[in-house]
């Protein structure tokens, strides 16, 4: 929910309050993502909805949008330590794209930082989201990289 709310509303609610809310928003219908299991058990995640539905992303002046296109954002993986390094975050990208473009997406947009990077490394790779045919299209000047899948034409 880091990214859904704004930073004082996120700090202000606990976390159930939070859980509760992106449970509210998965009853709903609101896209929030998808979930990666091993053997019956949720061991990954990735955050992928349309970017207006993010209302911190919204107001982060580092990832203010580069055009008008409308955007799915990837703002968030998380992967259980006991199956990390096998692939899971690749995984869970191509799953998150594939469930973008069933709704209708047409550009699925990333914001990875280098591993070993202090904030939001929980953001993903840039290797991961090249490994998994995005480019890279971050405006000149412009520090956070910015990464985009665009739909095959038919």
């Amino acid at each position: 929910m880091r990214w859904r709310l704004a930073s004082t509303e996120y700090r202000r609610k606990t976390k159930p309050e939070r859980v509760a809310a992106l449970e509210s928003l998965a009853r709903r219908g609101v896209p929030i993502g998808v979930l990666a299991y091993v053997d019956g058990a949720p061991v990954g995640w990735c955050s992928i909805a349309p970017r207006e539905t993010y209302v911190a992303l919204g107001r982060y002046k580092a990832l203010a949008p580069i055009d008008a296109a409308p955007v799915w954002s990837v703002v968030c993986f998380f992967v259980d330590r006991r199956v990390r390094r096998a692939g899971l975050t690749r995984g869970l990208l191509g799953a998150a794209v594939a469930y973008a473009m069933a709704l209708g997406a047409k550009i699925v947009e990333g914001y990875p930082v280098q591993p070993g990077a202090r904030l939001y490394t929980y953001m993903g790779s840039p290797a991961t989201f090249r490994a998994a045919g995005f480019r890279d299209v971050t405006p000149p000047g412009r520090e956070r990289r910015v990464f985009r899948y665009r739909a095959p034409r038919a």
